[in-house]
């Protein structure tokens, strides 16, 4: 008996991870990625999720949950990711691996963005989903013939076009975050085409807090006004750590703005990306360990500084 319940918890993770999601669940999950795209390449919300819906069985389909691919992307000439092997037109065909959904879904647009042949699916209507589900069957995005109306069948059974109206700021939603405010603007500067890879987004808690790593540290934006204690509970930290990961003694210290990142786990001991940091003028050394994720006594250890000692604007800082 013993063996069978220890046998039994063993699996528990791998049946928890194998139930299978509702379409409805998967819209909720990434509806809102699906807008900021929108936003940002100009594809229609309720196309993308249609096609997430259709390619990756509402991410229920092996692709989706063991390489994150959730639009049946092959790997193609250039790809220089990771790749995820598995039969489909013909045996062991190569598909793009991704760290996250995220991933496949930033992958997504820009596959269309940058290839010719869907280049005619931008003149027309960001709101005409039925030509863009007719243009990428034309175009050759699958070979279903009939793919097009599998997607027009998926928009207006879950309603899906109304993405594309929240994405406009042509209506709200009270089901839907409210265009993601007030971290709207911290996601548009976080996934803009010119910053979008300085922080990875690596989760989301369950009421769509997002979490991205700097440095390999956890961390989140925090909202006008929020206070420790608040996003503590909000992240599953205590607060004592939390006063601990930004270098502070007490939660009072802590006065949060808009887009101040908070770490939620321990600075790491020198950064793998940057080397060396030029010192700002009023730059202190809490700010420069915050700004790279590095622990400020290793900062001090690296530099020659003592406890208290003053930076000065042009001082050359070593990271590792």
């Amino acid at each position: 008996m013993m063996k069978k319940l220890l046998l039994l918890f063993a699996l528990l993770p791998l049946m928890l991870h194998a139930q299978r999601i509702t379409p409805e669940e998967y819209i909720q999950t990434y509806k809102d990625i699906a807008m900021r795209e929108m936003r940002d390449h100009k594809i229609p919300a309720s196309i993308t999720l249609a096609q997430g819906l259709l390619e990756s069985g509402a991410g229920n389909s092996a692709l989706a949950r063991e390489a994150k691919n959730h639009f049946g992307i092959k790997c193609h000439k250039g790809w220089t990711g990771k790749t995820y092997t598995m039969d489909d037109d013909e045996k062991d065909e190569c598909f793009r691996k991704y760290s996250n959904a995220e991933e496949s879904f930033r992958d997504h647009s820009e596959f269309l963005c940058g290839r010719s042949r869907y280049a005619a699916l931008f003149d027309l209507d960001i709101t005409d989903y039925e030509g863009w589900a007719k243009g990428l069957k034309a175009a050759g995005y699958a070979t279903n013939p009939k793919y097009a109306q599998l997607l027009i069948d998926r928009i207006e059974l879950y309603d899906l076009a109304k993405y594309d109206k929240i994405a406009l700021g042509q209506m709200t939603d009270d089901n839907v975050l409210p265009d993601i405010a007030p971290e709207d603007e911290l996601l548009e500067l976080a996934f803009s085409p010119d910053d979008r890879s300085k922080y990875e987004l690596v989760d989301m808690t369950e009421d769509k807090r997002f979490i991205y790593e700097n440095n390999g540290v956890r961390f989140a934006y925090a909202k006008e006004g929020e206070t420790p204690d608040g996003l503590a509970k909000a992240f599953g930290v205590k607060l004592k750590k939390l006063c601990e990961y930004n270098l502070v003694r007490r939660p009072d210290e802590m006065v949060f703005h808009s887009g101040d990142m908070v770490y939620l786990a321990k600075l790491k001991n020198k950064n793998w990306k940057a080397k060396k940091h030029t010192v700002e003028d009023g730059e202190t050394l809490r700010d420069v360990a915050l700004r790279y994720a590095v622990k400020p006594e290793k900062i001090m250890k690296k530099n020659g500084l003592v406890e208290g000692q003053r930076l000065h604007a042009g001082q050359v800082l070593w990271l590792r």
